[in-house]
């Protein structure tokens, strides 16, 4: 998860907090010690952390709350509102608007990952079926153009620009005019960068500009630099009415919470984060949803429109095999397929309330290479042994032998599969008792609560369970999910 140390450390600080008998003023002032101290580490500005502690312990009367639960989740609470507080620029960025051409320009410093984060903004949108393409207007840094071509070519998006145009206003004004004209609906334009704020980039940025009149202006900036952030922020928002900004680099820099608290200083809304050089390692910023899978409690809404983007609502007939207790090697093929459709492990996990700190950065990574490597065996099976419930009796050496042959696997990661596939089995057998209804209700959770719940606690792998918070966290988390389809988180952890 982005900024893991960070949230790591806040969590733990609150954890600490709501373990102890007694919560009393020495209590609160060490865990907000600890916030501050975390804060610090991650650079943001010493007066935004010392507001913080200040706002917390003004939201908190511990003489007018309540002993017990309410008093540890009322503190939680305060925290978690300070953050957000902290995060929120005050101001809503740009919507593209579909069956009209929204023009989108993009600026930013070289290294910054402007070029990238074009390509991954205009994929995003397509998946959202706009229509959408790219402008190389930067004419300033060798192979400029050759990067975008190549990226927009292994997304599939229209692309456009020149190898022998030296103009960038003339090129944008050429590519903006010809899309408009093919009803394209978003037009990203990349503009040149370079390796310091000049005069030079700042008057070429205003010149594409008037040419093209962009809806929106979004800004690419390297969250490295920490609370640095802010005045570039600033330096760029007077230069060109920056109405957005992609803070890039999130996955690898401590200093990202800096650069997030300081942008949001200038009132330029962050509107996505880069967390990886792949295209799907970009995520859409919302400040509560952010705060809450940083502290670890999940973003269960998120989690609900990742299943709905990936088509995972509707499964009629898997939902058909669960309620009988069916389950194949197809199956399971299908389910990790789902499961990669959602975006990158260590993002759906942290949705999930609990599982935040279950995945990490180097679990992440080796469970992806685990599933893939999974997929390559089953793409070598036959049909036969894909498509029965026995597959683990039909089995031979002869046929495990050739299976790896064909995939290029040793027999011991066929094995291996095969032990997966029979925990994944044991489990959906379990789960013909939930009496699933072919869109995924589960009429039981509103007849008998309790005894449901019991039911899908057996049916859950143990080490989840722990995670989610034992069967009381379960509640809690098919309260918040209103019974969505738990099948496509079982067997996640690896």
């Amino acid at each position: 998860m982005v900024l893991a140390e960070l949230g790591g450390r806040i969590t733990n600080a609150l954890r600490t907090m709501t373990s102890n008998t007694v919560i009393d003023e020495e209590t609160v002032d060490n865990m907000l010690k600890e916030i501050a101290s975390a804060l610090l580490a991650s650079d943001v500005n010493v007066k935004l952390v010392s507001r913080l502690r200040k706002n917390v312990k003004g939201r908190i009367n511990l003489e007018d709350l309540a002993t017990g639960l309410n008093r540890r989740r009322m503190i939680q609470q305060a925290v978690f509102e300070e953050l957000c507080e902290m995060l929120n620029p005050g101001k809503a960025p740009y919507q593209p608007k579909k069956g009209k051409p929204n023009v989108i320009m993009f600026v930013g410093l070289q290294g910054s990952g402007k070029t990238t984060s074009c390509t991954k903004y205009a994929l995003h949108y397509h998946r959202k079926n706009f229509k959408t393409c790219l402008v190389c207007a930067d004419t300033f840094r060798a192979g400029a153009f050759d990067q975008l071509k190549q990226n927009a070519t292994k997304a599939r998006i229209p692309f456009y620009g020149s190898y022998t145009e030296r103009d960038p206003v003339k090129i944008a004004q050429d590519g903006v005019d010809m899309f408009k004209k093919e009803g394209q609906e978003i037009i990203i334009v990349d503009t040149s960068g370079r390796h310091k704020q000049e005069a030079s980039l700042f008057e070429e940025m205003q010149q594409i500009a008037a040419a093209v009149e962009p809806d929106d202006v979004v800004f690419v900036l390297d969250s490295s630099i920490g609370q640095a952030a802010h005045d570039q922020a600033a330096a760029f928002k007077d230069a060109v009415s920056v109405g957005s900004v992609i803070m890039t680099k999130l996955d690898g820099h401590a200093k990202g919470g800096g650069a997030l608290s300081a942008v949001a200083a200038t009132e330029s809304p962050i509107v996505f984060i880069g967390t990886g050089e792949h295209f799907d390692d970009f995520e859409q910023f919302q400040v509560r949803s952010f705060v809450s899978r940083l502290l670890g409690l999940g973003d269960v809404g998120g989690l609900m429109n990742a299943i709905k983007d990936a088509g995972l609502d509707k499964q009629p007939e898997l939902y058909q095999k669960l309620s009988q207790g069916v389950f194949t090697l197809r199956d399971m093929y299908e389910q990790f397929q789902n499961v990669m459709k959602m975006g990158p492990l260590n993002k759906v996990m942290s949705m999930i309330p609990g599982m935040s700190q279950m995945m990490t950065k180097g679990r992440e990574q080796e469970s992806q290479v685990r599933f893939k490597k999974f997929m390559t065996i089953m793409d070598s099976m036959t049909d036969d042994e894909l498509d029965t419930e026995n597959t683990t009796k039909m089995m031979t050496d002869t046929r495990v032998l050739r299976i790896a042959q064909g995939s290029g696997s040793h027999p011991q990661h066929v094995w291996e599969l095969l032990e997966e596939f029979k925990r994944f089995q044991k489990m959906v057998s379990k789960m013909k008792h939930l009496k699933i209804g072919k869109n995924g209700e589960m009429p039981q959770m509103s007849r008998n609560p309790q005894q449901a719940m019991a039911q899908m606690g057996k049916c859950l792998d143990p080490r989840m369970l722990k995670q989610i918070g034992g069967m009381s966290g379960l509640q809690s988390l098919m309260k918040s999910m209103n019974g969505v389809d738990m099948s496509q988180f079982m067997g996640m952890d690896g």
